[in-house]
């Protein structure tokens, strides 16, 4: 076995799906059909059925699915957004973009998600919608957050960018909020071959709204505009890609869980700590991330062994400079902190082998014995 181990191995899945891949990139070319049209409206569809949602609305990124689901829903200047800091900045850039304020509430310190019992106390009469994200594949408290987001007449809108697949008791992540936002990006458990985002939502207007906006506000009739709305549509290409990807991604997650599951045997018994899944909800593991004090020491061994490492996230998003003066802190935000300081992304994907997560975890523990 190579000592480098990538941390996604993205190539590894056109590898195992060249003549399928290239079948469906061949029929769109040919179609000369490259915007929209059958190919996009085919994935959404079969989408919505795999998730059990109504409506799935192809847009060009995760971070615009963000953004104009929040125009649909009417979110606009002088409203807040309540929303977790310990994410990628998209999730607050969106809320921005929308000229609102998002609000930042503490996570929760096993799943590093946002903390229910916290976000209640962000509530106030400027708050407009509650903005959870399934962090690094394990769904938010959807049951309690949709319960709080109900009391108060408030959106529920779920970042679940990384979490495609994942579930809480028997609902796919999205079934249970006013509407949910995926991303397609490459090293997504369901990525395209570049950029690409759906929405998905029981609301059959909001999803209108939505197919309106991304469209540069144009809605049943060409040329009339009934909105100033977007360039915000998925490609036939990458739509033709994810159709096959599509058919593999819950095999794929499943060889994710099992990669996690050998993990968690080899290194909970180390003094860090590991990801955990909470009884009755499924994670999907985008992400396999452990947390220790010792981070640093960790990463220099692994990287100088040849491993792949990264830190998600450094910086949270309420400390960002461009969120400066335009987000608002309610709490002391404790563990988001913590977690910046000692969480490590360690290699995950669905080709992982066996023989290379031993190997990483034994350099975890060499890792862990040195002094410093």
């Amino acid at each position: 076995m190579a000592n480098k181990v990538s941390l996604c191995d993205v190539g590894a899945q056109f590898r195992d799906l060249e003549p399928e891949i290239t079948g469906a990139v061949h029929r769109v070319l040919s179609s000369g059909r490259y915007i929209l049209g059958d190919e996009v409206e085919a994935f959404e569809n079969e989408v919505a059925q795999s998730l059990g949602v109504c409506h799935a609305v192809g847009v060009a990124s995760g971070t615009d699915a963000l953004l104009l689901s929040l125009l649909a829903m009417g979110v606009g200047p002088g409203d807040e957004v309540v929303t977790t800091p310990y994410t990628f900045v998209a999730t607050a850039a969106a809320i921005v973009r929308a000229g609102a304020t998002p609000v930042f509430v503490d996570v929760e310190p096993a799943t590093l998600n946002m903390d229910p019992d916290r976000a209640v106390a962000a509530i106030g009469p400027r708050t407009r919608a509650i903005l959870p994200v399934d962090l690094f594949g394990h769904p938010a408290d959807m049951l309690a957050l949709r319960e709080l987001a109900d009391r108060h007449g408030l959106w529920l809108l779920e970042d679940a960018c990384q979490a495609f697949g994942a579930r809480t008791g028997q609902d796919n992540v999205g079934a249970l909020a006013d509407a949910a936002c995926f991303s397609f990006f490459p090293s997504k458990n369901l990525g395209a071959a570049g950029d690409g985002g759906l929405v998905v939502t029981h609301d059959h207007a909001l999803a209108d709204r939505i197919r309106m906006l991304r469209n540069h506000g144009s809605g049943k009739e060409r040329y009339v505009h009934e909105a100033l709305g977007f360039t915000s549509r998925l490609d036939a290409l990458q739509a033709a890609i994810l159709r096959v990807k599509l058919r593999h991604v819950e095999d794929w997650n499943e060889r994710r869980r099992a990669a996690a599951t050998l993990y968690d045997e080899l290194l909970s018994n180390q003094p860090l700590l590991v990801p955990k899944e909470h009884p009755g909800y499924r994670h999907v593991y985008h992400v396999y991330c452990i947390r220790s004090e010792r981070r640093n020491i960790i990463r220099a061994v692994l990287e100088t062994a040849g491993v792949e490492t990264s830190v998600y996230y450094p910086l949270p998003l309420h400390r960002q400079p461009a969120l400066q003066g335009r987000c608002r802190v309610v709490d002391t935000l404790r563990e988001a902190e913590a977690s910046a300081h000692s969480a490590l992304a360690l290699p995950m994907h669905p080709y992982l082998e066996a023989q290379e997560i031993r190997h990483v975890a034994s350099l975890v523990q060499k890792a862990l014995t040195q002094p410093g």
